[in-house]
């Protein structure tokens, strides 16, 4: 990725961040299969799609992350929270909603 300060105009910009939103895309992706692996193991394991303490223990690790990069920790708590329900209802599909761990 090219240094901020060393684009010169917005076309260039743009590019540098199409190419940015495509990595993240791309992890997230890379996410989503962790998620359905978590499917596999969940019920080996005996735990329900949704565990309250991991989920708050997800946000409280981004909200970390992002204030050590100096982005706003409320804005990736609300991005996470929405990212954190839709792995939850992906896991119900297949587990269903069992007890909250």
């Amino acid at each position: 990725m090219t240094s901020p300060d060393h684009i010169a105009c917005m076309a260039e910009l743009r590019t540098q961040i199409d190419a940015l939103d495509a990595r993240i895309v791309a992890l997230l992706a890379d996410r989503a299969v962790l998620i359905d692996r978590a499917i596999d193991l969940k019920p080996g394991e005996g735990m329900p799609a949704r565990i309250t303490t991991r989920v708050e223990e997800v946000v409280a690790n981004v909200r970390a992350s992002a204030q050590a990069h100096r982005l706003d920790p409320d804005l990736v708590d609300a991005l996470w929270r929405q990212l954190i329900e839709w792995s939850i209802e992906r896991e119900e599909q297949v587990l269903g909603k069992g007890n909250n761990a």
